[in-house]
């Protein structure tokens, strides 16, 4: 299974998309919501990202305040998972833990150093290759 990498940069307000394989992907498995992993882990050399959040391959979110890998539901009283419409409001949903595993789809990070060349030099790169490759296939 690939995995979706949302990259928000603070800078800038923008946030990337990057589509990583499961090779490349493994060196995130195992780690936390707020660990800080490098980015020449994923292909971002000189940067260091922090793991805010994600959501599981069925679309649940994953949630800091669950420890390990399982679904629970768990009483809300706001995000992530949940946006209550008034005050007070609560409510009993499924969420995932907080640790990153094979079930994991996507997975948000967060830039808190920054490399030599800006993200979209890396990313756009990639872009291109991937249309190169798929107009040389046609």
């Amino acid at each position: 299974m690939d995995f979706i990498l949302c990259i928000g940069d603070p800078k800038t307000g923008k946030t990337y998309r990057l589509d990583l394989d499961k090779d490349k992907g493994s060196a995130l498995m195992g780690k936390k919501i707020g660990d800080v992993i490098p980015g020449e882990a994923i292909g971002l050399p000189g940067y260091r990202l922090k793991i805010t959040g994600g959501r599981d391959k069925d679309g649940f979110p994953l949630h800091p305040g669950v420890h390990g890998t399982i679904r629970k539901r768990i009483l809300l009283s706001g995000g992530p998972g949940f946006r209550p419409r008034h005050k007070g409001d609560r409510r009993a949903k499924l969420v995932r833990g907080n640790i990153l595993l094979e079930d994991v789809k996507q997975i948000n990070l967060k830039v808190i150093e920054w490399g030599p060349e800006p993200l979209e030099s890396y990313l756009d790169k990639k872009e291109e290759e991937e249309e190169g490759v798929s107009s040389k296939d046609e």
